[in-house]
């Protein structure tokens, strides 16, 4: 047993805020009672004194990179998923472009048997939405469902045509599973190393205009109000994008998006000849980025998502025109959507949710603190300072624009099926 005791719950799904003590007993859940109500029960169970800390659900990460299998000079599922931990989530949705695609139930299976054996947090594979991610024909979706995938995607490339995303997004409906797209115009995003603007030709770098994604956006809105499949935006970065989102909830469709900490926190005018401020989306205009903020406070953005894409120094430390996409996330999420607090521009119940009943409900689950839930936790200080250092980070790579840079508030225990699974 493990008693969670003088803790700040905060609980999105029911609305509480409130001192609140918690017993976890195996894997589930067993009590939530006021402070001191749960002695007589939790005798001889470990306790963890949450005091001056916020206990929250398990934080989610609808969408990662943890290589395995094929990139494991980057990342592995072991060294992944404990910087996951380290970060506060207690579960995590790999994206499917690995080596080879997880575009079958046997690569599905392979991946959630490995993290069986050494994951420090939940692994949810997503599949491929077509075979090899290449954007001729289905995957194998059915299968995948069944050996546990919980969405499909080809993250990393747009889903190639209007035909074959109707085809998924038939498909889908049926099984009752989003799809997640990464939105991109691939006629516009050609060659493109960052957004387009003043910083890409003072720069000297070739830039992509934010209609790559709006455009893809309105494609997939209006395929997806001809099948009425859910339908999910992965890694939002334009405003054009934001408005078609709220524009498809108003009409009552079935439409979610994400939004990572580094679109709402950097811009354009942040880039350097650094290959850690090189991801796709690219960093966006001031403007971009602050409507993407009015997203997170009125409701129309539904998850923050890491969008972790570990690199190994010999694939980054390269020129800014041939270095891959992509920076680490996880350990700096919670910190930077701190500073959204802390500036006042956000709620810290609206910030949990972003991480907790958000994504939950974009992926057809509950998440909340009550009897009988899964014993998940994330319990963290929001005055806690301290510095990234992406040489003392769990990742096996270092790509992080944040290194060096001090943080308010962070991750002090991560408590996975009612084991502690990181502790500060």
């Amino acid at each position: 047993m493990l008693l969670i005791s003088n803790g700040r719950v905060l609980d999105p799904a029911s609305g509480a805020d409130a001192p609140r003590d918690i017993l976890l007993d195996g894997d589930r859940i067993t009590a939530v009672a006021p402070q001191g109500q749960l002695a007589a029960r939790s005798k001889g169970a470990e306790i963890f004194d949450a005091a001056h800390l916020v206990v929250a659900p398990g934080f989610i990460d609808l969408h990662c990179h943890l290589r395995e299998p094929g990139g494991e000079s980057s990342e592995t599922i072991e060294t992944g998923t404990r910087a996951a931990a380290r970060g506060g989530f207690t579960a995590v949705c790999p994206m499917p472009n690995t080596r080879p695609v997880n575009d079958n139930a046997s690569v599905t299976r392979s991946i959630l048997e490995r993290a069986s054996a050494v994951s420090s947090v939940r692994v949810w594979p997503i599949g491929a939405a077509s075979a090899g991610s290449k954007g001729e024909a289905l995957a194998e979706i059915a299968a995948m469902k069944q050996a546990g995938i919980v969405a499909v995607s080809d993250d990393g490339r747009p889903i190639a045509s209007a035909k074959l995303l109707r085809q998924v997004m038939d498909y889908c409906r049926a099984l009752d599973l989003p799809v997640i797209d990464h939105c991109e115009d691939s006629s516009l995003f050609a060659g493109a190393v960052m957004r387009e603007g003043k910083q890409s030709v003072r720069l000297g770098l070739r830039g992509m205009p934010a209609a790559t994604e709006s455009l893809a956006v309105a494609r997939d809105v209006q395929i997806g109000e001809l099948t009425n499949c859910r339908l999910h935006i992965a890694h939002l970065s334009a405003r054009a994008s934001l408005e078609l989102v709220r524009a498809a909830r108003a009409k009552g469709l079935p439409v979610t998006c994400e939004v990572t900490p580094h679109h709402f926190t950097l811009t354009d005018e942040d880039v350097q000849y650094d290959s850690c401020y090189k991801m796709n989306p690219p960093l966006a205009s001031r403007e971009d980025r602050d409507a993407l903020i009015a997203g997170l406070i009125d409701g129309t953005v539904d998850a923050i998502a890491t969008d972790h894409a570990p690199h190994e120094p010999a694939l980054k430390d390269v020129e800014f025109d041939r270095a891959p996409f992509g920076i680490t996330g996880f350990e700096t999420a919670l910190a930077l959507g701190l500073d959204l607090v802390y500036s006042g521009r956000l709620s810290l119940m609206r910030l949990v949710e972003l991480f907790t009943s958000g994504p939950a409900r974009v992926l057809g689950m509950k998440r909340r603190i009550a009897e009988n839930e899964p014993g998940d936790l994330t319990i963290f200080s929001t005055d806690h300072n301290w510095t990234f250092r992406a040489e003392e980070s769990a990742s096996k790579s270092r790509n992080s624009p944040f290194d060096g840079r001090s943080f308010r508030g962070a991750p002090m225990a991560t408590i996975v099926a009612g084991r502690i699974a990181y502790r500060r």
